[in-house]
């Protein structure tokens, strides 16, 4: 071919790209390409198959390489059998398509699909004897499918930005534990749990990485998690709700005041659903003011403003209520009736300390863990992901609850940004057509957590770190699990 034909056959590709849609995987034509490609590698370059990779490709094939130049079909073949797949070869090769990246545009003559091009990334593993496969390379490729006697055969090929690849790819990470082992320590996350909710029961929990150095983390490593905290403490107060033994909207100060704000009126107004929501117009800590003191930073119900203060308030007010501690309140409520054992507000003589994930800094050096004697209704509670995922099914079947009162947890009670809102207790994503996920976050020193669920579907992830950049492993984790609803979600933060 000449390099003006080469020149046109790359304009063409792009063109396609262009005006033409790319195919959802659902479309029968992406299955048939995709299946196609399939038999081509996985059958056939991957155990050496010739037979299968020739009926294939076309007659015509013709395949561009932008190391090892032009080939033809007879060519192709005969360096795939020589090669590649020498007999006394001590290597052996494999080819991954990394399957998010794969994009399918039909092409179209007199109305009718002629034609399919076929872009994306594959990964190249190499194994040598008996040692272990290790990855070699990646590169991009554009494919060709030409529709020939009512079957898709491969015409021409484009293999191209070949190069070596040092660290693991996103996009197969999560083929194995032993691949995300190795992509956690590419990303200097020491220990990560990870829950998996599928048909709205907690199917996998995992935990990687080492829960002190050289000691692998048990599947019940206990993790500070910061501001996931908060979605327990609430569900606490939304349990007496359904109990009939607590008001949302009646003031607290009945049983508490602060005297900080004591002979501020705006005190009387401050309920158990601004608080909730984070409307009570505190700040989130009264150590970040100046002098120290808790005040009103808005009228309370009239904007949202995270506050871990409004959660400490009406601890203090359950307290005095109930006269028992929220630790206590929560074991009765959650933690018993859940089977959450590994679950406390405090540190106390049954905690196992040898199966605490220690938090570290961003340079991975330790902090002192904090082992808290009384409860703290934002923060600092440590759990596991088994006994947190349980927690957030029963969140998401709103287990425990009056149904009206799920629905006052799940309805939008103040905007903190587009199609984003707060609840009681959960951050709600609106993902379009009826469909939401609940989610909360939790952030401080040595911690980064994270879960979502998604009561339409029956989904859900929780993601345990123990370092204060963990957060950078959420997205490639929440897209994997959560498929197009976490995109969503990711495009909903990115915004």
């Amino acid at each position: 071919m000449t390099k003006t034909a080469l020149l046109g056959l790359l304009f063409f590709f792009l063109f396609f790209n262009t005006i033409h849609t790319q195919l959802q995987k659902t479309d029968s034509l992406y299955r048939a390409i995709m299946s196609k490609d399939s038999l081509l590698f996985s059958v056939g370059f991957n155990t050496c198959n010739s037979k299968q990779a020739e009926v294939i490709l076309s007659e015509n094939f013709e395949f561009y390489h932008d190391k090892d130049g032009f080939s033809d079909k007879k060519k192709f073949i005969t360096d795939f059998k020589n090669g590649l797949c020498k007999a006394s070869s001590v290597y052996r090769y494999k080819r991954v398509l990394v399957d998010k990246a794969t994009q399918v545009y039909p092409m179209y003559k007199d109305g009718k699909v002629y034609a399919a091009v076929q872009n994306g990334d594959h990964l190249f593993y190499e194994k040598e004897g008996n040692q272990t496969e290790k990855l070699a390379g990646e590169a991009k490729f554009s494919n060709l499918w030409l529709l020939e006697n009512g079957d898709w055969k491969l015409g021409k090929s484009l293999s191209f930005d070949h190069h070596a690849k040092k660290t693991i790819d996103e996009g197969t990470v999560f083929n194995n534990d032993q691949e995300i082992e190795s992509w956690l320590k590419e990303n200097k996350i020491p220990t990560l749990g990870l829950g998996i909710i599928e048909g709205g029961e907690l199917k996998q929990v995992k935990v990687f990485g080492d829960i002190t150095k050289g000691i692998s983390a048990p599947y019940n490593t206990y993790f500070n998690v910061a501001s996931l905290t908060k979605p327990v403490t609430a569900m606490v107060a939304l349990r007496l709700v359904s109990l009939g033994k607590w008001k949302l909207e009646e003031p607290l100060d009945a049983y508490w005041t602060d005297p900080d704000i004591a002979g501020d009126p705006r005190h009387q107004k401050i309920t158990t659903r601004l608080i909730l929501s984070h409307q009570t117009g505190f700040p989130n800590w009264r150590w970040m003011n100046a002098d120290k003191k808790l005040n009103f930073q808005f009228e309370p119900g009239t904007q949202y403003q995270y506050s871990g203060e409004g959660f400490e308030y009406l601890r203090k007010a359950l307290e005095n209520k109930f006269k028992k501690t929220l630790d206590q309140l929560a074991q009765e409520l959650i933690f018993q009736p859940l089977q959450m054992n590994d679950t406390n507000y405090i540190w106390d003589q049954k905690t196992d300390e040898s199966r605490f994930a220690i938090g570290y800094n961003e340079k991975r050096e330790p902090y002192p863990t904090e082992k808290n004697k009384t409860a703290n209704a934002a923060d600092d509670l440590h759990t596991t992901i088994g006994d947190y995922g349980n927690f957030m099914v029963s969140v998401m079947k709103g287990k425990n609850m009056k149904p009206e009162v799920f629905q006052e947890m799940i309805t939008k009670q103040v905007k903190t940004k587009e199609n984003k809102y707060f609840g009681l207790g959960f951050e709600i994503y609106d993902l379009g057509k009826g469909e939401y996920a609940l989610s909360h976050g939790g952030a401080d020193h040595g911690t980064r957590c994270i879960a979502f669920v998604l009561p339409g579907s029956g989904k859900g992830i929780i993601i345990f770190t123990n370092v204060d950049d963990g957060y950078k492993v959420y997205e490639k984790l929440v897209l994997h699990y959560l498929g197009e609803d976490g995109r969503k979600i990711a495009d909903i933060e990115n915004r």
